[in-house]
């Protein structure tokens, strides 16, 4: 026996009696409570000891109970006492609480100096000019579309990424609209459809058309005309892209149980109340590079003109290059094409899919940005950069990798109060964020925190432009790869770019000798399919 089952059977038995005796024989109000709780832990531990289905209860009973509670308080203990200000993950204490002090239009200095190592390996940092510049306001927006679109939109350096109404409450996705139309940002609608809560408020939305076609398809799943027709022309509906991967879980569809599908919510995706949704992890209209191009086509022009794209987290560069090859032969090319990172967050990812697939989203920028001048099309295709963004510098470092342009997520949930408490997905999010409950979404004040979706918006990209001016540019236009310095394992600084060797316009088409690896991506990459066979062999740098 353990110590427990031992101290167990001696309450069980003598503690009982002795109890009973004092309550016959001297009875009091604390006596009969102590005989009360004895008796309960008799039982429950009675229960323990030869019916748990657990064995640390059967080895401990009661107490081990006490472990379950302490488990469940785990991330919040961590989180709270015993973490310091740089080393949690995804998001550690610094970047929280500088999103938190933003939001709130607080301060946001810090005191003493960094707590950072600066000579850490892997570490990024800029070089600053000795003369800094202000930037001007016709340097603070990005236009897309204005090659191939009637209705080309202007948007800014930084908005708000896809997060699905179902995935977060009706009042976070209100917050987040009304905050987007205050700060002058596009809302991406996340792959759930425009429900009302998106348009409640008009804030510009980008309608994402995900693999389950949600919000424009029929009964059996496949795409329909009229009803993508009838809501790509709202005013709010600024731009349309087609998901084709998600960077928390490329390659991986969804279900939403049919316990959870409400009647708002089978209205608003045209799915039906009687059986599980089914989100396949391919888009049934995309199923080759020139069918995603076409299809991409055929949105522009039932929208009315507005700017189309896709995104993706890039996997194998090879697969990418087939859809660049697909844009040559076709002579099709997306308005704008959003890089999803393998670092993004969502609530319903296998741990093998968010752990271990895909590229960053530095890295997919770099890729994809390359890719695009070596076949003379990066002058027509914005490229929107999406994956964990907290800090100015976050948004400078994916922008000088090669994107336009950049979303946030988790860091606009933590805007309206997210707490990073990771229960994403048991819809018992304790701030109403991330959750269905109404009891606790009800309590997230749609105007307060739409004042805090603005201010983190606004004092983010205040702080973007001014570390921009530092550096002596007049532009986040000019920032270039090689401006971000990274720190070696030998301690020495090099230039990011330094890393693999840049595409200049049209090598891909014109340059007989690419070199490796482009040279065998480009060679295995085809127009009529995704899938290339990674057979390449990936080598450590030579410089």
């Amino acid at each position: 026996m353990t110590i427990m089952q031992k101290i167990f059977w001696l309450v069980a038995t003598m503690g009982n009696i002795l109890l009973l005796s004092l309550s016959i024989y001297s009875p009091s109000i604390l006596t009969i409570l102590l005989l009360f709780l004895c008796l309960l832990y008799s039982i429950v531990g009675f229960y323990d000891y030869y019916y748990s289905p657990h064995t640390l209860n059967r080895l401990y009973p009661v107490v081990a109970y006490l472990r379950y509670f302490l488990e469940s308080y785990r991330v919040e203990i961590q989180q709270y006492f015993i973490a310091n200000n740089t080393e949690e993950t995804p998001f550690n204490r610094e970047q929280r609480s500088l999103v938190y002090q933003r939001s709130k239009n607080q301060r946001d200095t810090i005191a003493f100096g960094t707590q950072r190592d600066l000579a850490e390996n892997n570490y990024l940092s800029l070089w600053h000019s000795l003369a800094p510049v202000h930037l001007t306001q016709d340097t603070q927006k990005v236009l897309i579309g204005e090659h191939n679109c009637q209705q080309p939109y202007s948007a800014s350096y930084l908005n708000i990424s896809a997060m699905s109404f179902g995935a977060l409450s009706a009042n976070a996705i209100e917050a987040m609209n009304l905050g987007a139309k205050k700060a002058g940002c596009f809302h991406n609608t996340g792959e759930g459809g425009v429900s009302p809560y998106h348009l409640k408020h008009g804030g510009d939305l980008v309608w994402q058309i995900g693999t389950g076609l949600f919000g424009c398809r029929d009964e059996h799943g496949r795409f329909e005309a009229e009803r993508f027709k009838k809501t790509a022309c709202l005013d709010n509906v600024k731009m349309i892209e087609i998901k084709l991967s998600q960077g928390a879980k490329p390659g991986h569809g969804g279900v939403l149980p049919k316990a959870k599908i409400t009647d708002e919510i089978a209205e608003i995706r045209h799915i039906p109340k009687d059986r599980d949704c089914i989100s396949p992890a391919t888009n049934p209209e995309c199923g080759t590079p020139k069918e995603l191009l076409y299809f991409i086509e055929r949105l522009r022009d039932l929208s009315g003109g507005k700017p189309v794209g896709f995104k993706l987290c890039v996997g194998n560069p090879a697969e990418f290059l087939s859809i660049c090859k697909a844009m040559l032969e076709t002579g099709i090319t997306p308005d704008f094409i959003t890089v999803d990172g393998a670092e993004g967050g969502t609530g319903a990812a296998p741990v093998e899919f968010s752990n271990r697939l895909g590229l960053m989203c530095i890295e997919g920028i770099s890729i994809v940005n390359n890719a695009l001048n070596g076949v003379g099309l990066r002058h027509k295709i914005k490229i929107i950069a999406s994956g964990k963004t907290a800090s100015s510098f976050d948004l400078l470092a994916k922008i000088a990798a090669g994107a336009d342009l950049v979303n946030a997520a988790r860091t606009m949930m933590m805007a309206i109060g997210c707490i990073q408490s990771r229960h994403c997905n048991t819809n018992l999010c304790p701030t109403g964020i991330a959750t269905q409950d109404p009891a606790r979404s009800k309590a997230l004040d749609v105007k307060v925190k739409s004042d805090r979706v603005k201010n983190f918006h606004n004092n983010t990209l205040a702080s973007f432009f001014e570390l921009i001016g530092s550096m002596g540019l007049d532009s986040p236009a000019k920032l270039t790869t090689q401006m971000i310095k990274k720190r070696t394992i030998c301690g020495s600084q090099v230039s990011m770019a330094s890393f693999s060797d840049p595409l200049n316009t049209n090598d891909l088409i014109e340059k007989a000798d690419l070199g490796e690896p482009w040279q065998a991506w480009w060679e295995a990459s085809s127009a009529e399919q995704f899938f290339v066979n990674d057979l390449f062999i990936l080598k450590l740098p030579t410089s």
